[in-house]
């Protein structure tokens, strides 16, 4: 990592605990998932064969994240020389792009405030914005228990991966990293329409989020650490549950922050009416109440605190 690599994060560090993250239509994320939407509607053809499907879906992959990560490196690249303060305000533009640090926990807060008024109905519609699973009729545990299980997956998803490709291949990769997660959220799916199509871009993701994820769960443990929480039985946690969640890789931050805490996370969810029992991760050393969703948050923020440090150390030590 170098001392422009590091500026580069900083700044974008510095505009999300600003700004939090973009909320305007032309944000690259939803401008990203209109061009999956209209390749999908080229590509996707439901009389082809599983083998067909799985070439579409593979060409699917290739043709969305292809243009990011060149356009991306290009503009970048031409920028730079024309003018280097432009050159790195807009790379830590871009790459503020990539993540939701303050916003992420805006959302959680919003929700414990919500169950501070016993709001319960407005609790469950704040968390519907940032779940998949059903939340119509969850009592406050549950409400608790969704908020802390997003929180913990996006430490990594959202937050530590795209950072972590930015650190190997800078701006161009975190955004290539993007491009996945977002192709995983709209077609990697285990149903009748996506089961063959979406297989690459399920798989894609699962390998490139296998690294952060457990660098993410390195990081809870050690904010644990510093915080004073349980970071011993985070650490058993981790090594004992991580692989109960259906995800390969989002049970490590989970269990991290589960173990942390002394939670139980996992159980029944609903996802358009349609049960799914998952393993629990943790004991339920505590019961699970909205105060959990302020360390969770606060987990999250140390952990990434952690993370920047970590970068920092990286550059003093080229400096040697």
């Amino acid at each position: 990592m170098t001392w422009e690599e590091f500026t580069v994060l900083t700044l974008a560090l510095v505009f999300d605990i600003i700004f939090g993250d973009p909320q305007v239509s032309y944000h690259p994320v939803a401008l990203i998932g209109k061009m999956i939407a209209a390749w999908e509607g080229i590509l996707y053809k439901g009389e082809w064969s599983p083998l067909l499907q799985r070439v579409g879906g593979f060409i699917l992959v290739f043709v969305n994240i292809l243009p990011v990560v060149v356009g991306s490196y290009l503009l970048l690249k031409g920028i730079k020389i024309l003018n280097y303060a432009c050159y790195l305000l807009l790379s830590a533009a871009f790459l503020w792009g990539t993540f939701s640090l303050k916003s992420l926990g805006n959302a959680a807060s919003e929700i414990l405030n919500l169950l501070s008024q016993k709001d319960y109905n407005r609790a469950r519609k704040s968390l519907s914005l940032i779940v998949g699973r059903d939340t119509e009729h969850l009592e406050e545990k549950e409400i608790v228990r969704a908020t802390v299980e997003t929180v913990a997956e996006n430490i990594s998803d959202g937050i530590i991966a795209p950072l972590f490709y930015f650190l190997l291949g800078g701006v161009p990769l975190a955004w290539g990293y993007r491009v996945v997660n977002t192709l995983d959220s709209m077609v990697g799916y285990r149903n009748e329409r996506y089961l063959y199509f979406g297989w690459c871009a399920a798989r894609l993701d699962d390998l490139a989020n296998f690294l952060p994820a457990r660098l993410t769960a390195a990081f809870i443990i050690a904010a644990a650490f510093f915080w004073k929480k349980d970071w011993q039985n985070a650490i058993k946690i981790v090594l004992r549950d991580a692989r109960n969640h259906p995800s390969p890789n989002s049970g490590y931050p989970e269990a991290a922050v589960a173990g942390a805490l002394g939670v139980q996370l996992g159980g029944l969810n609903y996802y358009q009416g349609v049960p799914s029992l998952r393993p629990h991760i943790g004991d339920p050393l505590h019961p699970l109440l909205p105060v959990h969703i302020e360390e969770a948050v606060q987990l999250m923020r140390l952990a990434v605190l952690l993370f920047y440090l970590a970068s920092l150390a990286f550059v003093l030590l080229e400096c040697l």
